[in-house]
């Protein structure tokens, strides 16, 4: 009786027991399983294929945008990082800047070499950009003033070099992503660019800046006029309307080809853009200190220029010359700008850096005037290392007059806001990428 009760018991044990083993072997599995999935875990197991794919898990919350800038004076690559946010306007994590000159115009004559420096810029954001992503990674190239100043068959040769390199290249490579950019597109970027990082289309409270670049071609002024009578005032093709960030615009911009300060500094001297001077002949300005023989570098030539000698005031010969230059570019005067903050960058922020108006690191503000005083001083020094200083800083205070500016208004000059680089790039970017319509 006894030996039937215990195999009884252990029957009834054994058949109890077989759930149990199946669910602690379930629970083991799931265990094990987690342990291999979890990052934390990884400094106890080693490095695995999930550790990769975490990290690219992770990294994959960033996306990346560049942006070639093919100036007038040098090629600039801007490698921008960002990442996705809840409000819907993307982050802004980082951005590498690299500039070389000289700029693409100077291989007019040899087209086959403008291909060494850009390159040398790609292997930059090869190194800056996660392997995984670059075939997700848009590239684009726009080339503003100094190839529009070209022929048109030596700015396509140009771009056609640029074109098969970038097909060459491990990045995402769109149709028209090798171009030249519109002078009135150039300011609205570099507006958008500014807006952006000062913080007013995320903050409505925030007034709207208006925006002044200066480059070695084409000047841009863009502003969002706040006073009715801008808009029946301005001449045709000036106003036009945008969606930006989900938010609708109406901008005043325009670009003034020939008037960059290279192209200016030329036409001042009286030469002509892309016609090299006849031997043993001299370019002659009242912008430069009598007497004084330099070289004056454009587009790959060369011009010997000398300083006019006259028994009248440089100065004011110099601001006569560079009068007549203005009014063959018929500049629309705006009220509206001497009451609006505005950034000013490119060349004005390096001609102030030049004339030890503002620190160069940190930029500032400066009232249009300051400009004239440092030129007005600076004719009376003798010549340095920068004998165009002058006639730059006369430039630019004639310009800013014509523009509507008076003396005494204050500009802000940077060439970084929040240690991004101040031009039309991140705002090009933008478009490029379709960010500006979500």
């Amino acid at each position: 009786y006894l030996y039937i009760s215990i195999r009884k018991r252990r029957s009834f044990l054994m058949e109890i027991s077989k759930p149990c083993v199946l669910f602690c072997a379930v629970c083991i599995t799931l265990l094990i399983s987690y342990i291999s999935w979890h990052p934390a875990s990884q400094l106890l197991l080693g490095s695995s294929d999930s550790t990769i794919h975490s990290e690219h898990k992770t990294e994959d919350r960033f996306f990346y945008g560049i942006m070639l800038d093919a100036g007038s004076t040098g090629t600039r690559i801007h490698i921008y990082k960002f990442s996705h946010t809840a409000a819907g306007l993307p982050h802004l994590e980082h951005e590498t800047f690299k500039a070389l000159k000289p700029g693409l115009s100077s291989y007019a004559e040899n087209p086959g070499k403008c291909a060494a420096g850009v390159n040398n810029l790609l292997e930059i954001a090869k190194k800056e950009i996660p392997e995984h992503l670059h075939k997700s990674t848009p590239i684009v190239l726009k080339a503003t003033a100094g190839l529009r100043l070209l022929p048109g068959n030596k700015a396509q040769r140009l771009l056609d070099e640029v074109t098969e390199l970038f097909q060459g290249s491990p990045f995402l490579v769109e149709k028209d992503r090798v171009s030249i950019m519109d002078g009135t597109d150039e300011g609205i970027f570099a507006w958008i660019t500014v807006n952006f990082l000062t913080g007013s289309f995320a903050n409505r409270a925030i007034k709207h800046a208006g925006m002044l670049d200066l480059g070695g071609g084409s000047t841009q002024i863009t502003f969002y006029p706040y006073e009715k009578d801008t808009f029946p005032s301005a001449p045709a093709g000036y106003i036009s309307a945008h969606k930006l960030f989900n938010r609708s615009y109406t901008l005043y911009s325009h670009s003034y080809l020939g008037l960059g300060l290279m192209s200016a500094r030329l036409a001042i001297m009286g030469g002509e853009e892309g016609t090299p001077l006849k031997p043993e002949e001299q370019l002659v300005t009242p912008c430069l200190t009598p007497g004084y023989v330099t070289d004056f570098h454009q587009a790959g030539i060369t011009y010997e220029v000398k300083g006019q000698e006259s028994d009248l005031p440089p100065f004011e010969l110099c601001s006569q010359r560079i009068a007549k230059i203005l009014d063959q570019h018929n500049i629309h005067k705006i009220p509206e700008v001497s009451k609006q903050s505005f950034y000013a960058f490119s060349y004005y922020f390096d001609r102030a850096v030049d004339a030890q108006l503002l620190d160069p690191e940190h930029g500032g503000s400066l009232k249009v005037k300051d400009f004239q005083t440092a030129a007005e001083k600076d004719l009376k020094k003798i010549p340095g290392e920068n004998p165009f200083l002058c006639m730059d800083l006369a430039y630019i205070t004639s310009l800013l007059e014509k523009l509507g500016f008076s003396k005494d208004k204050d500009l802000k000059l940077a060439s970084k806001i929040n240690e991004v680089e101040t031009s039309w790039a991140l705002g090009a970017t933008f478009y490029n990428m379709n960010i500006l319509n979500r």
